[in-house]
C-alpha cells in the first residue's frame, strides 16, 4: 500500500491569513480615498502636484530635461490597453501550449477582469479629466480611476505572482515581484506627469489594481488547495 506523507500547511495558511488581512485594509483605503475625491477635499491638492510638474512661464512645458518628456511618453506606453492586450494574449498562448491551463485561465480572467472594473468604475465615478495644465498625451475615457495605472497593476502584479510561483530561489522570486512592481508604478507616475491624471486617480488605480490582483490570487490558491485535498484524500 502506497504511504501517505502528509505536507505541513502552516507556513501557507499564514500566506492567505496575511494576503486576506491586506486586502481587506486596500480595499477599505480605495474607499476612503474615493469618498474623499466625490466630495472635491482632494481637489486642491490634486491640481497643486499637476502645476508643479510644469514651467511657471509655460504650463504646456513639463519640468526636467527634454529626455524625461520623451521617456514617460514611451513608459506610459506600458500600461496601453494594446502593449497590455498584446501581453496576456502571448502569455495566455505560452501557457496553453504548454498545457499549463489553470495558470492560463488565471492571467486571463485576471487581466479581462481587471479591465472590466475599470471601465465600470469610470462611468460610476464620472470624473472629468484633469483641465488645471495641457494634457501631453491624447485620452479620450474619463479621469477616475487611473486605468493605465489599475490595469497595469492587474496585468504586472498577477505575471509576477505567476513567476515567483515557477522561480525556486528567494532572490528570484523577490526580483519577479519587484520587477513588476516597479513597472506599475512608473507606469502611473507618468500619467501625472503627462498632465492626464490627478495624482489620486493613480493612487486609486493602485490599489484597486493591487486589491484585484490578490483577490485573484487568493481564488487561485484556494482552488489549488481544494485541488490538492481532491488528491490526497484520492491517493489515501
Amino acid at each position: 500500500m502506497r504511504k501517505f506523507r502528509v505536507v505541513p500547511r502552516g507556513r501557507d495558511e499564514l500566506w492567505l491569513l496575511l494576503a486576506s488581512l491586506a486586502l481587506v485594509a486596500v480595499t477599505l483605503a480605495t474607499l476612503n480615498l474615493a469618498g474623499e475625491v466625490l466630495e472635491g477635499d482632494t481637489q486642491h491638492f490634486d491640481e497643486r502636484i499637476l502645476a508643479a510638474l510644469r514651467t511657471a512661464e509655460d504650463p504646456s512645458r513639463p519640468v526636467g530635461p527634454a529626455w524625461l518628456h520623451t521617456a514617460a511618453q514611451d513608459l506610459t506606453a506600458l500600461g496601453g490597453a494594446t502593449v497590455l492586450g498584446l501581453t496576456v494574449v502571448a502569455v495566455v498562448g505560452f501557457l496553453m501550449l504548454q498545457g499549463r491551463y489553470r495558470n492560463a485561465a488565471f492571467i486571463l480572467v485576471a487581466s479581462v477582469g481587471g479591465w472590466v472594473l475599470n471601465n465600470l468604475l469610470k462611468e460610476l465615478f464620472a470624473r472629468p479629466r484633469p483641465s488645471v495644465v495641457p494634457h501631453l498625451r491624447d485620452v479620450v475615457t474619463l479621469s477616475f480611476p487611473s486605468g493605465h495605472a489599475l490595469t497595469s497593476a492587474v496585468v504586472f502584479l498577477t505575471l509576477g505572482a505567476l513567476l515567483m510561483r515557477v522561480a525556486e530561489k528567494r532572490i528570484v522570486k523577490f526580483y519577479c515581484m519587484a520587477v513588476a512592481m516597479t513597472a506599475t508604478l512608473l507606469v502611473g507616475a507618468t500619467r501625472v506627469y503627462l498632465g492626464v491624471h490627478y495624482p489620486t486617480d493613480v493612487l486609486a488605480g493602485w490599489l484597486i489594481g493591487f486589491a484585484w490582483a490578490l483577490f485573484c490570487w487568493l481564488v487561485a490558491r484556494a482552488l489549488d488547495r481544494r485541488a490538492g485535498l481532491g488528491r490526497e484524500r484520492a491517493e489515501t
